[in-house]
């Protein structure tokens, strides 16, 4: 593929001017074959007239010899030597002997036309180029005529005017034809330069723009753009925005990740310092506490990196009844009873299945961990959303201390095993899908989470 190199400016004026000469030198072309028509067919008709003018003064004596007044006929050009209209009549016999120049108009001095030899009905008209006088191109029509009187005997009446005069028209119009287009391409060539350094001129601010991005100087495009680039110009914005929206998500999950590890680095410290004799079982639980924290950002930033991929639909019904069937296993010894509600086969997420099975699993799982004997779950639609809600019949949680267990880290007993990031992870992993997490009072008694999230079609 070849690839376009330099000035976009430039490549526009070229092939603007590139178009502009060749519709010109078509236009030329096309004029001036038209003005060359025209003023051939009007010079054909003037001869014509001047032959039909001559037929009717054409007379016969009484011996069948022809006769043209020379004082009955109204152009002075047919009396001046080489004027460049002139006239003769030549005999046609059957035998092919004929006779030309019979008679001849005093213009042609002493010179005859010549002609091919050529059948032509009577009365009918033949169009000839060929040289008169003096070598000049002449255009020469004859006609064929008959004496009432003799019949037999055939006539072959001849016009012709001087082409060169003519030619010499049309050669002139052709230069100042030429010489007008000349001046009109480049006057339109101005316009075009005009056009393509106002049409570009937005462009160049939008480099500009560009350039104090680049600089650090502003943060989005800004300016005055025509209403044709501002959708592009929107649509960059949104880029920088998103762009700006990853690198400030990467920073907080760097400050979490730091500050998460260091808790366990600092008890690792001051054990190893302080020479612990349970150090070994220490090292072991603060590695899983660091190994839990990692995996939680890990799998947040793969979230962040994927959510915004198109064609993303992970059917919710096997994704449900999977999860369970692991539950059960899990969760074996306190033969917990688990109500699943129908699902409709059609209900779909729109997101990876790994992420589906993260948040729903670590909401069973919690739920498990609380419940005395039922966990209850559920799927719906709701305005364009997917709700999934999981009720189990534990102790529950009171209205104040909701908004803590959703914090990273928090746990409302520290006697329970956990490290008190799962309802964080689900939040957190359902807001990077635009959904959300409510946590409410279940009718089973305990605790139930509404988990929204978008829905595939």
């Amino acid at each position: 593929m070849t690839r376009w190199t330099g000035s976009l400016r430039v490549r526009l004026l070229l092939g603007t001017l590139a178009a502009l000469a060749l519709a010109l030198m078509l236009a030329g072309v096309v004029l001036g074959g038209l003005f060359r028509d025209h003023v051939m067919r009007q010079f054909e008709t003037t001869l014509t007239q001047q032959l039909d003018q001559l037929t009717a003064r054409l007379a016969f004596d009484a011996a069948g010899q022809p006769q043209i007044d020379p004082q009955a006929l109204s152009d002075p050009r047919w009396q001046r030597p080489f004027s460049g209209l002139y006239w003769q009549l030549d005999r046609v016999s059957a035998d092919g002997q004929g006779r030309s120049g019979v008679l001849r108009s005093r213009s042609l001095w002493d010179t005859e036309l010549a002609l091919a030899a050529d059948a032509l009905a009577d009365g009918g008209i033949h169009r000839h180029e060929g040289r008169g006088p003096q070598d000049a191109p002449v255009l020469m029509l004859e006609r064929t005529v008959r004496a009432s009187d003799t019949p037999d005997a055939q006539w072959r009446l001849i016009v012709a005017g001087d082409l060169l005069e003519t030619r010499q028209a049309i050669d002139r119009f052709r230069g100042v034809l030429f010489l007008s287009l000349l001046m009109l391409l480049g006057l339109l060539a101005l316009a075009a330069l005009a056009q393509v350094l106002v049409g570009l001129a937005p462009l160049r601010a939008m480099q500009r723009a560009l350039d104090a991005v680049r600089e650090g100087r502003a943060q989005r495009l800004q300016g005055h753009f025509p209403s044709e680039m501002q959708p592009l110009i929107n649509d960059f914005n949104q880029v920088l925005e998103a762009n700006a929206v990853v690198v400030a998500r990467a920073r907080t999950h760097a400050g979490n990740l730091a500050h998460a590890l260091k808790t366990p680095l600092a008890v690792l410290a001051q054990a190893a310092h302080m020479g612990a004799a349970d150090l070994p079982a220490l090292v072991k639980a603060q590695v899983a506490v660091s190994q839990r924290h990692i995996d939680a950002h890990l799998s947040r930033s793969r979230v962040a990196a994927s959510v915004r991929q198109p064609g993303q639909r992970t059917p919710v019904a096997p994704a449900l009844a999977g999860l369970l069937r692991v539950m059960q296993r899990v969760h074996a010894e306190r033969a917990l009873a688990f109500d699943l509600a129908p699902v409709d086969d059609t209900l779909a997420f729109a997101g990876e299945e790994q992420d589906l099975q993260e948040m729903v699993g670590n909401l069973l799982d919690n739920a498990c961990l609380w419940a005395r004997s039922t966990v209850r779950v559920g799927v719906a639609p709701e305005d364009g959303l997917l709700v999934i809600s999981v009720d189990d019949d534990g102790p529950g949680i009171s209205a104040e201390q909701r908004g803590a267990v959703l914090a990273r880290g928090a746990r409302l007993d520290e006697s329970a095993p956990g490290s008190g990031l799962g309802l964080a992870i689900v939040a957190d992993l359902a807001r990077l899908y635009g959904g959300d997490i409510a946590l409410e009072n279940s009718a089973l008694g305990g605790l139930g989470v509404r988990l929204s999230l978008p829905r595939s079609v």
